[in-house]
């Protein structure tokens, strides 16, 4: 019999999870509003110690509507760094902006030195740098006590993007708390999970407000409907978000959980020459969302591509690291400043199963493939 699939990072759901959503539908709260909504966004708030948080249908919808309220506009530029998913630049493209991809640092993040020339390098040819949206890659907060201070000096505002970063640390501070706004998903396959969701986090309760607004269709406070602005359908339902409180309750659980993942990875890994496992960088916690491996490609010729399909032959889910965005064809033509480091980390990096379902078990059976490929290489 074939051994059961092990996914990359699937949803949970306990009992906890189906009763909270059984009894927010028993209260009649199935409308798009409702007091789970209220309370999974003031839960959040007091957890990462911001004044706001504003339930949206995506982490997609909530950086669209963040870089709306700080004034980007058709023709400014937003830097962006090239290694994340496409939904970090795309907002910037419903805006008519172009994004600016600059490259990464040893913690697979944006690389502060490179910013900065990429602030420069727009300056010098005439555009306007409306916003950065700095990456908390794989749960890996950015180096923000460098990245503040740069963008303090020439005036650009910063906006978040810990879609993948709930429970990390930068410092003394959660991810997500930096900058004008933070971002989080609660996509299918995060830490926790509304099935489908994002959150807008902010200090800046007129954001709040505005944003809040916006995502309910912009209508006014009127018997009738009446629209003043532009509106989008991007609110929460109330049930997805009694689903998301139940799994936030036990967000510090998820998150030690999926450390431990990471520590037995890289306990079976990173003792072999030219094999290592994303860690914490010296600034912050990662969170560990995906446990990501790295082969040197010159001791391991092609190494990710083959460990990936030898797993799947062994129904188990690995996958590439986000394919950098300077190299998709959607974004060919948008300007960049790079070192080489992210079309490195792209040949040889590989996501490794990391779901809290992951035991030591599962992990050797994991390891024991990839073992198994490098030797015969």
């Amino acid at each position: 019999m074939d051994s059961p699939r092990v996914y990359l990072s699937p949803p949970t759901a306990t009992e906890q999870d189906i009763s909270a959503v059984v009894a927010a539908m028993r209260s009649g709260w199935v409308a798009p509003a409702g007091p789970d909504l209220a309370a999974f966004e003031s839960d959040v708030a007091e957890y990462l110690g911001v004044e706001a948080a504003v339930a949206l249908s995506s982490g997609t919808a909530a950086l669209h509507l963040a870089l709306q309220y700080l004034g980007v506009l058709s023709g400014d530029v937003v830097i962006v760094p090239t290694v994340t998913f496409a939904a970090t630049a795309f907002p910037i493209r419903y805006l008519g902006a172009t994004p600016m991809f600059v490259d990464i640092d040893e913690s697979w993040n944006m690389d502060p030195a490179l910013l900065e020339r990429a602030l420069r390098q727009a300056r010098d040819a005439g555009q306007r740098v409306a916003a950065v949206v700095p990456v908390d890659l794989y749960g890996s907060p950015a180096c923000y006590a460098a990245i503040t201070p740069i963008l303090e000096a020439h005036g650009v505002p910063m906006v978040e993007d810990a879609a993948e970063g709930l429970g990390a640390r930068a410092g003394d501070r959660s991810v997500g708390t930096f900058g004008s706004a933070g971002v989080l998903s609660f996509n299918g396959n995060k830490i926790i999970t509304t099935s489908g969701g994002g959150m807008l986090v902010t200090n800046f309760v007129d954001m709040a407000e505005k944003v809040r607004h916006w995502s309910t269709q912009a209508r006014e406070p009127l018997p009738w409907y009446e629209h003043h602005e532009i509106g989008f359908n991007y609110r929460l339902s109330n049930l997805l978000a009694a689903l998301g409180r139940s799994q936030f309750s036990r967000i510090d659980a998820e998150v030690a959980r999926r450390r431990q993942v990471r520590e037995w990875y890289r306990a079976q890994l990173t003792h072999i020459p030219g094999v290592s496992v994303q860690d914490d960088p010296p600034w912050g916690t990662s969170n560990a969302w995906l446990s990501v491996a790295r082969f040197d490609s010159g001791r391991y010729p092609e190494a990710s591509t083959r460990i990936r399909e030898r797993l799947e032959e062994h129904n188990i889910e690995s996958r590439p690291i986000w394919k950098p965005l300077h190299q998709q064809p959607v974004f060919a033509e948008c300007p960049r400043v790079l070192t080489g480091a992210a079309d490195a980390l792209f040949t040889e990096g590989l996501c490794l199963p990391s779901g809290p379902a992951m035991d030591e078990d599962l992990v050797d059976r994991v390891t024991t493939v990839i073992h198994g490929v490098l030797t015969q290489r």
